[in-house]
């Protein structure tokens, strides 16, 4: 057994963020295009693309409210760092908190 650990609470976090700035569900199976489904690996996938956009082509607001593109990417990039597969890669909340508090500044 492993015990749940802060570090942990971390990765749940991030991927929370995710589902927020995303307005979707961790997993959705009935996703048209598999690469999709799972949000925390399509994440990373558009952010190594360069298209975090696409996180987002679905929510009217977000596309029109161009002028915080620069926030989204700086939160996903947040959320991101907070689902590391290593724990000990993970920051600890109050390095999140720091973080988003300068996003939203």
């Amino acid at each position: 057994k492993m015990a749940i650990t802060v570090k942990a609470d971390v990765y749940s976090y991030g991927v929370m963020l995710l589902e927020i700035i995303c307005c979707r569900k961790s997993v959705e199976l009935n996703k048209r295009d598999e690469e999709s489904a799972i949000l925390v690996d399509w994440a990373y996938d558009c952010f190594v693309q360069g298209q975090l956009y696409k996180l987002v082509e679905h929510d009217q607001d977000a596309t029109n409210d161009m002028e915080n593109v620069h926030q989204m990417d700086k939160m996903v990039m947040v959320a991101l760092w907070c689902i590391q597969e290593e724990p000990h890669l993970r920051p600890t909340m109050k390095k999140v908190t720091q973080m988003l508090e300068d996003v939203v500044k």
